[in-house]
């Protein structure tokens, strides 16, 4: 009998605790438990999303590998994973391949309007570097040849630090030049020609440094 009071003793002050405070302790169990069905909802519709818009870029990319690609198929393909599921990798994937489909087919205006949505979308601390990077680039090369000068440079501005890749150098001084800023121009294909490792690209910023004055 000692034994059995001992140990109900024992649980009393548990008891009084749960008693005290069992209104809170609901609540709170039933956050947890509406957090866990809300987190197990997010990841089946996330899936779910991923799934299908996988199926449009499947079908993107049979239709813009042809030789002949029906414009409007794939405007229709576009409309519909941007308009349901521009939260996935894949929209970013697709509209990537589709400014470059663009800037191949010479329509410049659009394919930097593509390019500007994928830098905003992969932009900050969570985007993608990558793609972020390669559509500055891009759109830097579209504003350069349309003589916006200073939108190209503050395209690539993020870049233009002592670790930044040859290329980049290369094309900051592509931009310069044509602004006429001679000897900053230099002075980025100078760091590009230092840059490069292979023979060819060095040649070529070379060319352009013996052809300034001329």
């Amino acid at each position: 009998m000692n034994n059995i009071y001992e140990n109900n003793m024992r649980f009393l002050p548990l008891l009084k605790f749960l008693d005290k405070y069992k209104k809170l302790l609901i609540i709170l169990i039933t956050l947890i438990m509406l957090s866990a069905i809300s987190l197990f909802i997010f990841f089946q519709i996330k899936n779910t999303n991923n799934i299908k818009a996988a199926e449009f870029y499947t079908q993107w990319e049979t239709e813009s590998s042809k030789s002949e690609p029906n414009i409007e198929i794939l405007d229709e393909i576009f409309t519909n994973i941007e308009t349901k599921y521009s939260g996935t990798g894949y929209y970013k994937t697709v509209l990537l391949n589709k400014a470059n489909l663009e800037l191949n087919q010479e329509k410049l205006g659009n394919a930097l309007e593509s390019f500007d949505k994928l830098i905003k979308i992969t932009d900050g601390f969570n985007g993608n570097k990558i793609y972020n990077k390669i559509s500055r680039i891009s759109a830097a090369r579209i504003l350069l040849t349309n003589e916006r000068y200073d939108d190209a440079l503050k395209m690539i501005s993020s870049y233009s630090s002592s670790d930044t890749n040859a290329f980049i150098h290369e094309l900051t001084g592509d931009i310069l030049l044509k602004q006429n800023k001679i000897q900053l121009a230099i002075d980025q294909y100078q760091i590009a020609s230092q840059k490069y490792s292979d023979e060819s690209s060095r040649s070529i910023v070379e060319i352009k440094i013996a052809n300034i004055g001329k």
